[in-house]
Formats: C-alpha cells, structure tokens, sequence
C-alpha cells in the first residue's frame, strides 16, 4: 500500500499567496520604495505560483489541488488588480483647475524676496511652467 505523501509545495504556496497579499497592505505600503511598485510582493507572487504549479502537477488527485491553484491564482490576481486599479492619480480637489485650464493668478516671492505675479510672468512670455512639489525631501 502506497503512504500518502503531503503536498508542501501546494500549501506553501497558498500561505505565499495569502502573506504576499496581507503584508502589502501591512507592511510593505509603509515604505515608498516598495509602496509605488511592490516590487517585493511581486516576487513573492512569482514564488507562490511556481510553487502552486508544482504542487498541483505533483498531487495525485488533481481536485483538491486544482481547487488550491486556483484560489492561489485568484489571490494574486486580486492583488494586481487592486494595484492595478489605484494607480490613477490623485483625486482633484473641489476649487482645483482642470488640466488644460488657466490657472488662478497669485504672487510669490522669488529668489530675491520680490514679489511676483502669475499674470506679471505670462505678460512677457509665451507660457509658464509650474512645478508643484509635495513639501517634504
């Protein structure tokens, strides 16, 4: 009588897949270097599917190892899609212009502490370039 064996590439793969997809979320969205491209997760997905493929062309009856791969593959897909999915930018705010439009007249202070107008600048010029950055480097 054959002993049946356990199917570790299979089940580690679906912890793979379940902690690559929970520690995005947790862990990895806190570090810009991974939070813009989840590089890390990636990987572990990568990981995870080479090992759910193993496992299911290892399982001798490929039922309840199909059904494992296939959740595996629907984790991962889920990740990429929520990744996917909310890399549009950032919302608009309510009084903000549109792209295209012409942008509010205000003054600043330039590098000698004088103050310039927005209007002052497109008066002598064909266009302005504005750069925004988020405040913080």
């Amino acid at each position: 009588m054959q002993q049946k064996r356990f199917n570790w590439p299979l089940w580690t793969g679906l912890l793979l897949c379940v902690a690559a997809f929970l520690t995005y979320f947790t862990v990895f969205v806190n570090y810009p270097v991974t939070r813009d491209v989840p590089w890390v997760n990636y990987a572990l997905f990568v990981l995870a599917l080479v090992l759910l493929v193993t496992g299911w062309r290892r399982a001798p009856k490929k039922v309840l190892a199909s059904i494992v791969a296939v959740l595996g593959v629907v984790i991962a897909g889920a990740f990429v899609f929520a990744i996917a999915s909310t890399r549009g930018g950032m919302p608009g705010a309510a009084g903000s212009p549109a792209p295209g439009q012409k942008a509010p007249d205000f003054t600043l202070a330039d590098t000698n502490g004088k103050p310039v107008t927005l209007s002052q600048t497109l008066a002598g010029s064909n266009g302005v370039l504005l750069i925004f950055y988020r405040g913080y480097w």
